[in-house]
């Protein structure tokens, strides 16, 4: 399969990525008074739901661990905090690249019906998105009304389209899409305060990985660069990514499971593959969801944001990194049986592009 492409756009992302440290700085600072924390600390949103989905509360730092590289790290800083003490945006961004003709209409039926829910009125500033084969088309403007969002959409050319999964458009061609637009999309993220969550409604990306691809050095150089972009962008500016697909109990399990083997932290270049940059994949290690055969799209973003009804937020100095790049796993454990803990599982310490023109 030809990568051309996705290569060369992938240096486009990753060096635009790490180009946003300087502009970071004059960012807006939040209210909030700042934990007494080192420079370099590491921060969590950690979600601890019970094997049903009942977010537990009232836990105390006592009751976590946070094991950096297995290794047990003292926790620095702890507060239980909620979307009324911590700002919120929301983006919901409705994939009509990778979403089949037959299921457009559909998304976008539910997306509104979520919207129209409990008289419009929604929980969190929300901001709505499209991708088309134009790229994102993303609304600056944070509304609660839903009913107000609702009337946008309605509004949105989002039809038929040249590329889609059921075109003959090539992967590279659609994922050229994809990477862009998540860049633009976190490019704007960081200019807001506070926690952003971006729920992407899609089938997924395309993987572009199996048993005859063949990476060359610079190649797989251009893929890890960009996976350590995403992550440290994403975490630094405080962005949670959520997938749902709209597919539901209609997709393949051989096309909803693929995914999973790319879930596992990438230590090194020589172990990436294009799935590693997987929609699912990035929402997963960021602390998010992907949900797979389940037909409630509506259902499903209301489960999504449950996560900011209340959460534990929680800082860890890491140790010293040996190398550029070096990845650290994240496992964060809680003295309770029978819960379920989820945050971001990992992070690149002393985190540094590649020279392109190797």
């Amino acid at each position: 399969m030809k990568l051309d492409r996705f290569v060369c756009t992938l240096l486009a992302v990753t060096f635009s990525g790490m180009s946003l440290a300087s502009a970071q700085q004059s960012l807006p600072s939040l209210t909030l008074p700042s934990p007494a924390t080192g420079s370099h600390a590491i921060k969590l949103d950690v979600v601890v739901d019970t094997r049903s989905g009942q977010p537990v509360p009232n836990l105390r730092q006592q009751d976590f661990t946070v094991l950096d590289n297995k290794a047990p790290r003292p926790i620095t800083s702890f507060r239980i905090l909620s979307a009324a003490q911590e700002p919120v945006r929301v983006i919901l961004l409705l994939d009509a690249v990778n979403t089949p003709f037959s299921v457009v209409a559909y998304m976008r039926q539910t997306v509104e019906a979520y919207l129209k829910a409990h008289e419009g009125r929604l929980a969190h500033p929300t901001s709505i998105a499209v991708l088309t084969d134009q790229g994102v088309q993303l609304e600056n403007d944070f509304s609660i009304n839903g009913l107000a969002l609702s009337d946008d959409l309605e509004h949105h050319q989002i039809g038929l389209r040249q590329i889609n999964r059921n075109s003959e458009w090539s992967g590279d061609e659609r994922l050229d899409i994809c990477m862009r637009s998540f860049n633009q999309l976190l490019e704007f993220a960081g200019t807001l305060p506070g926690r952003k969550v971006v729920i992407w409604i899609s089938p997924g990306w395309p993987l572009m990985s199996g048993p005859r691809i063949y990476l060359t050095q610079k190649q797989a150089e251009q893929i890890f660069s960009t996976v350590v972009s995403f992550s440290t962008r994403m975490r630094n500016d405080n962005v949670t990514l959520y997938n749902i697909n709209p597919v539901g109990v209609s997709e393949s399990l051989e096309r909803a499971d693929w995914f999973e083997a790319f879930l596992k932290g990438v230590g090194k270049v020589g172990d990436v593959q294009p799935g590693n940059l997987g929609v699912q994949v990035i929402a997963i290690q960021s602390g998010g969801l992907a949900s797979e055969s389940n037909s409630d799209v509506t259902g499903m973003i209301f489960k999504c944001l449950a996560d900011l009804d209340s959460w534990y937020e929680i800082f860890f100095d890491p140790p010293p990194a040996d190398k550029p790049n070096e990845y650290h796993h994240i496992e964060v454990r809680v003295a309770q049986p029978g819960v379920v803990v989820r945050t971001r599982d990992g992070y690149y310490a002393n985190p540094t592009a590649l020279d392109p023109r190797r």
